[in-house]
């Protein structure tokens, strides 16, 4: 059989367009692009496999935010291809989850190319992740709240503060945790605001990326989780034991040298 070839959407909001390939290495695997910059990975064929190494620490701080296999509440910040709303179907069956996204022609896009899992429990908000934390209803406290929206030097100042880390936080459940993926350059200079940031909006706050990143001499991902007690220090073996390799994880005074 043939592949099928690349389909696009022009995006309103930004002027972009978004494009949905196969990837020429995974059976089932496709590859989300946004102005010719790969965005997301999804393998329909077993949504379980994650292929971003940031994307998998996510999903593994979200193991650990429930026992194996329960299902969880979930709210997505930044919604991408959904590639972790798959991952939580597929791993957590029966799990509720919200996905906000600015842009209505990508997910509309997202959701007919590359159909959700069946079962998947998935209410959609589009707008600002900021005002629909506000247009939430008042059911749901989430068990894992994911931002992942930005990067560098543009990360918009509305959500990279203490004030919407607060705001997320007050949608939590009693075992809930905010998880922050930080894209940044050498220097770390938005990691280290976003690790004050938080750390003054929750309890607790921990830092897990491939060991490197700490030295702040390249650019990629940490992830930041925000926790509503101590971080438990059996989470810590269990990020570093699963990976991606190598990796790290600082909390507490190690954490100290990231905060600003």
């Amino acid at each position: 059989m043939a592949e099928s070839p690349a389909v696009s959407r022009f995006l309103r909001t930004t002027g972009q367009h978004a494009t949905i390939e196969p990837d020429a290495f995974t059976d089932g695997g496709y590859v989300l692009s946004i102005g010719g910059a790969e965005q997301s990975h999804v393998d329909l064929a077993d949504p379980s496999d994650i292929f971003y190494e940031y994307l998998r620490r996510i999903g593994h701080v979200v193991d650990l935010a429930a026992p194996w296999g329960e299902p969880v509440t979930a709210l997505h910040l930044g919604a991408g291809a959904l590639t972790l709303a798959r991952y939580i179907q597929a791993t957590r069956p029966g799990s509720v989850q919200y996905a906000v996204e600015l842009e209505r022609e990508l997910l509309d896009f997202v959701l007919e190319q590359l159909p959700l899992p069946d079962g998947t429990e998935l209410h959609t908000i589009i707008g600002d992740a900021r005002d629909a934390l506000a247009e939430l209803p008042p059911g749901p406290a989430f068990d894992v709240v994911i931002l992942d929206i930005f990067s560098g030097p543009e990360a918009p100042e509305h959500l990279a503060c203490t004030e919407f880390y607060r705001e997320a936080a007050a949608k939590l459940s009693p075992r809930g945790v905010l998880i922050v993926n930080v894209g940044d350059e050498p220097g770390l200079t938005l990691v280290r605001s976003q690790v004050a940031a938080l750390r003054r909006a929750m309890p607790d706050v921990a830092a897990f990326a491939e060991a490197g990143m700490f030295s702040g001499r390249y650019p990629g991902n940490i992830i930041l989780t925000g926790t509503q007690g101590p971080w438990p220090d059996v989470w810590t073996a269990a990020l570093t034991a699963r990976g991606p390799h190598p990796a790290k994880v600082l909390s507490g005074v190690e954490l100290d040298a990231l905060s600003d």
